[in-house]
């Protein structure tokens, strides 16, 4: 639904409630009055439609003008002299037309009027109180109604920020990623340039995935999983002997939907620091459902941390991860890396989502 047809369909519930509520405070008199046989119901009926009339004058003239134009420009002395002047001329005009043409006054209770004021006096009273409480009821529904258009266009305003930073932190990742596989297949140009051509030709298929298939906030579970398989197979031609590389996928559900290239830093992040040139390494992935709520990876591998000069991936995978998860799924994932000896883990879990909620 566009931003023009909510804004109508916002408009109209607003109208229906006003109508409503004027509704009400026309007929409820007529089923809660006293019965008073001397009494005519015309003469009840037309008082007490000018009344209605008088509180939507000074309602809506608040509502539309006076608020709107003057106290939200923060004009208040100004506010209350224009709401004295429209509040004693509408309280004068009800008495005066009441003096006129009603000739039986209104049923009242024994004590009113107070003991000591002539009766008109003390009507005039009761309808100017009547008016001041109208205005105050038109100041918080307005105030209200601006409160929650505020709030409304301010979460509008951060959806649309949060949109446009998970944006630009794909297109950081994209070139984070893309810099890291180049790495591994220029270190293998020396070792072995059929090795390197083959792996030139199965990042191809890896930079399809990430530039055109991973455009969504969500993707299928299927393809980000054939997507982490093929990466780590891509980075095991370079890998000699030493290395013992594992990779285990258990999942049973279909239809689910994940954030796209979230595991993959974790993932960098081990081929990074886990592998040695002249040392036995590993690399253990685990990738299951966890009551079938959830997605788990978990990553085990040897430790061989780089040196600060090293800039190959300068650390922004982990630090984008971080974001897109915290916009992604607040409070609904866990990430933890930790050391023990010299095995590093690094551990992601994140909700499976249906495909209707993504």
């Amino acid at each position: 639904m566009n931003k023009t047809a909510k804004t109508g369909n916002r408009n109209f519930i607003q109208f229906l409630i006003h109508f409503i509520a004027w509704g009400l405070v026309f007929v409820l008199p007529f089923i809660i009055f006293d019965k008073d046989p001397d009494f005519n119901i015309m003469d009840k009926m037309s008082h007490h439609a000018v009344w209605v009339l008088s509180l939507l004058i000074v309602f809506y003239t608040n509502y539309f003008v006076l608020i709107a134009k003057i106290l939200f420009n923060r004009k208040i002395g100004k506010f209350i002299v224009y709401n004295v002047i429209l509040v004693l001329s509408v309280a004068l005009v009800i008495h005066f037309w009441q003096e006129a043409t009603m000739h039986h006054p209104m049923p009242h209770h024994n004590k009113f009027p107070p003991q000591g004021l002539p009766f008109g006096i003390s009507f005039l009273l009761r309808d100017i109180s009547t008016l001041l409480v109208i205005i105050g009821l038109s100041v918080s529904v307005k105030m209200t109604g601006k409160w929650y258009k505020t709030e409304v266009e301010r979460q509008e305003e951060e959806k649309k920020h949060t949109e446009a930073e998970l944006i630009n932190l794909r297109q950081q990742l994209n070139p984070h990623f893309l810099f890291n596989t180049l790495n591994n297949i220029y270190a293998l140009i020396a070792i072995s340039p059929e090795k390197a051509q083959n792996s030139m030709l199965e990042l191809s298929k890896l930079l399809r995935y990430v530039l055109y298939e991973n455009n969504e906030n969500f993707v299928s579970v299927d393809h980000e999983l054939n997507f982490i398989h093929n990466y780590v197979e891509l980075m095991r031609i370079r890998l000699n002997a030493d290395v013992d590389l594992r990779i285990e996928i258990n999942i049973e559900q279909t239809g689910k939907m994940v954030a796209p290239l979230l595991f993959i830093a974790l993932i960098e992040n081990a081929f990074k620091h886990g592998i040695s040139p002249s040392s036995p390494s590993f690399i253990h992935i685990d990738i299951h459902e966890l009551n079938s709520k959830q997605l788990t990876c978990t990553i085990r591998n040897s430790y061989f941390p780089k040196a600060d000069t090293d800039q190959s991936g300068s650390g922004i995978g982990l630090e984008n991860l971080r974001r897109r998860l915290e916009i992604l799924y607040p409070h609904k994932h866990i990430i933890r890396t930790e050391k023990e000896g010299d095995t590093f883990i690094s551990e992601l879990i994140i909700p499976l989502n249906n495909q209707e909620e993504s």
